[in-house]
């Protein structure tokens, strides 16, 4: 089987489980920042937030899911992982980031008020620079995958 068949050993396209994986791993993302918020400020507010950054968070999540999309048709490519871990990593940590404020309750007892005005104030960054790494990761995964197709690369199976 080459680099860039369509299909794999179960008969399920390379394209059909890239999407699969994709979705999951989307769902995943809105899973873990619903679980985030819903530990600190339970699940009604963390819905009540999703809809009030859903314009920051959707495109994170649909970034994420489209990286890991590319990174399961791609077969995982060694030079990629890093990218992936990289830029997935940066999506998780902007929603983290961007939760972290809800522990304005817990964290003024600890002395660290002010690391909590920070990531309110910065929420709207933190998350853009996730989706700006999601765009990056995305180009430069469409790259590899395109000289992949037209040789460019060794094939590592």
């Amino acid at each position: 089987m080459d680099c860039c068949s369509n299909e794999n050993k179960g008969g399920v396209s390379t394209k059909e489980k890239s999407v699969l994986f994709g979705v999951l791993a989307g769902i995943g993302l809105i899973g873990f920042y619903v679980g985030i918020i819903s530990i600190f400020q339970g699940f009604n507010f963390a819905l009540m937030n999703l809809r009030s950054l859903w314009y920051l968070i959707f495109p994170l999540v649909i970034g994420f899911g489209t990286q890991i999309g590319l990174f399961v048709s791609i077969k995982h490519t060694a030079k990629l992982t890093g990218t992936v871990a990289t830029t997935g990593g940066i999506s998780g940590g902007s929603m983290v980031a961007c939760c972290s404020h809800f522990l304005l309750n817990i964290i003024p007892i600890a002395g660290v008020s002010g690391l909590a005005i920070f990531l309110v104030k910065y929420q709207p960054a933190f998350l853009g620079f996730g989706i700006l790494s999601n765009a990056f990761g995305i180009t430069l995964m469409i790259r590899h995958k395109n000289k992949m197709k037209k040789g460019g690369f060794l094939n590592n199976e």
